[in-house]
C-alpha cells in the first residue's frame, strides 16, 4: 500500500486510540474520566500517521543498493518481531516532541500504544497486497501477502480521507473513524470475495482444458476488487488471463473515458477471457540457458523474490556472452508501459562467471552484487 494511505489509515487509528476530552488542556490529574497521562487529540492523530508512516523508511535502503532494496523492503521495518523495539522507540521520540515552552514533556508510555497501533496497521495494509511482507524478520525472510488488494485502491484511499474529514466536523465524536475504518475493512473483504471468485474461474478453466492445476493464484488489479490476473501453473507453464469476475459484456474505453475506465477495460467477463500461455524455460533451444540462470547462486534472490516468474528473453551479448532474463507475472498489468523487477544474467566468457543486470526503458542496468 502507499505511504499516504497508510498514514491516513494511522490517523484514523489515532483518532480512535485518543482518550475523550473536552478541555483544550488534558489534565494534569488523574481523573475517572481521563488518565493524568492523557494525551491531546490532534498529537494522537499526528502520532498514529507518523507510525503508520515509519516502515517506509527503509526506501533508504534503495541508496546502498538495488538488491539491498530488494532484499530488505517490508523487512525489519515491517516485522511483528521487532514491532515492540520500533514502538517504545517512535514512543520516545513523540514524547520528546511533545514538550513545548519549556514544559514537562508527556510520558513516553502515553504513546506507546498508539505508535505500536500504527505500526500494526502499516503492516495489515501491505499484508492484503501480494507483494509480501516480512512480518517475521530478522528470524525468517519468508514473505507472506493475502493478495486481497491491489497496492493502491483509491476507495480506500477515499474512505479515511472522508473518515479524517468527518473527525473534525464532528470532533468529540469517534463514530466517524469507527465507520471510515469498518466500511475499509469491508472493502478489503469484498477484495477477497473477488479473489476467491478469481481462483475458482482459473480451477473451472484449468479443469475444462485438462490442464494439471499445481498452482492456481490471482494476482489484485486496479480500478476494481473484481478485476484479477488469473494464474493456473501446469510445473512447466503458466496460463493467465486479464478478467473481471462479475462483469457479463465485455468493456470497451476510448482515450477520452475517465482513467478508471480506461483501466479497468481490459478485464473481460470470464466466458470470454483471453488465456495466455507462457512458459517458466522458454521452449526450444532457450531453455537450457535460462535454466542455468535460473539455477545460478547470483540468482537466488530472484528465486526468492519472484511468485510466478517466466523467461522474459535470451540473448547472444556482446564478446559472445549468453544472456538471459525473468519477468514476474505478478507485476503483469495491462496498459503498463513496462513490468518492473525483470532481471537477468550475463555470462563472462573465459571467466565461468555470471554478470547480474536489471532490464529497464533503455537497456540493461548492471548491478554490483557485492
Amino acid at each position: 500500500m502507499d505511504t499516504l494511505t497508510h498514514a491516513l489509515s494511522g490517523a484514523i487509528v489515532g483518532r480512535l486510540l485518543a482518550a475523550r476530552q473536552h478541555g483544550a488542556t488534558p489534565t494534569a490529574t488523574a481523573t475517572p474520566s481521563a488518565p493524568a497521562t492523557s494525551v491531546p487529540v490532534w498529537q494522537m492523530v499526528a502520532a498514529g500517521a507518523a507510525a503508520a508512516a515509519f516502515p517506509d523508511l527503509d526506501f533508504v535502503l534503495g541508496y546502498v543498493s538495488d538488491l539491498a532494496y530488494l532484499r530488505g523492503h517490508r523487512g525489519v521495518t515491517h516485522s511483528l518481531v521487532m514491532l515492540p523495539l520500533w514502538g517504545a522507540l517512535l514512543a520516545w521520540l513523540f514524547a520528546r516532541l511533545s514538550r513545548r515552552n519549556g514544559a514537562t514533556a508527556t510520558p513516553w508510555r502515553a504513546f506507546f500504544g498508539i505508535a505500536c497501533a500504527g505500526l500494526l496497521i502499516h503492516i495489515f495494509g501491505d499484508l492484503i497486497t501480494q507483494f509480501g511482507t516480512m512480518i517475521f524478520a530478522p528470524i525468517s525472510d519468508r514473505r507472506f501477502g493475502w493478495g486481497t488488494t491491489f497496492i493502491i485502491d483509491l476507495a480506500i484511499t477515499g474512505l479515511l480521507v472522508a473518515g479524517l474529514v468527518a473527525s473534525t466536523l464532528w470532533r468529540h465524536s469517534k463514530l466517524p473513524a469507527s465507520i471510515a475504518l469498518a466500511l475499509v475493512i469491508g472493502w478489503i473483504g469484498v477484495g477477497a470475495v473477488g479473489r476467491g471468485e478469481a481462483i475458482a474461474a482459473a480451477r473451472a478453466w484449468a479443469a475444462a482444458n485438462g490442464i494439471p492445476a499445481v498452482e492456481l493464484d490471482a494476482a489484485p488489479r486496479p480500478a476494481s476488487p473484481f478485476n484479477w490476473t488469473a494464474i493456473v501453473f501446469d510445473g512447466e507453464q503458466y496460463h493467465y488471463a486479464h478478467l473481471n469476475t462479475r462483469r457479463s459484456e465485455v468493456l470497451n474505453a476510448s482515450p477520452d473515458d475517465n482513467f478508471l475506465r480506461r483501466f479497468s477495460a481490459p478485464y473481460r467477463p470470464v466466458a470470454m477471457a483471453q488465456w495466455q500461455t507462457r512458459a517458466r524455460f522458454g521452449n526450444g533451444d532457450t531453455q537450457a540457458l535460462a535454466r542455468q540462470v535460473w539455477g545460478a547462486e547470483d540468482f537466488a534472490f530472484y528465486r526468492w523474490f519472484a511468485m510466478f516468474p517466466v523467461l522474459d528473453h535470451t540473448e547472444n551479448g556482446a564478446s559472445g556472452s549468453l544472456c538471459a532474463g525473468f519477468r514476474d507475472l505478478r507485476f503483469e498489468i495491462p496498459g503498463r508501459a513496462e513490468a518492473p523487477f525483470r532481471y537477468g544474467l550475463c555470462s563472462t566468457p573465459g571467466a565461468n562467471a555470471w554478470r547480474l543486470y536489471e532490464l529497464v526503458t533503455g537497456g540493461r542496468r548492471w548491478i554490483v552484487t557485492q
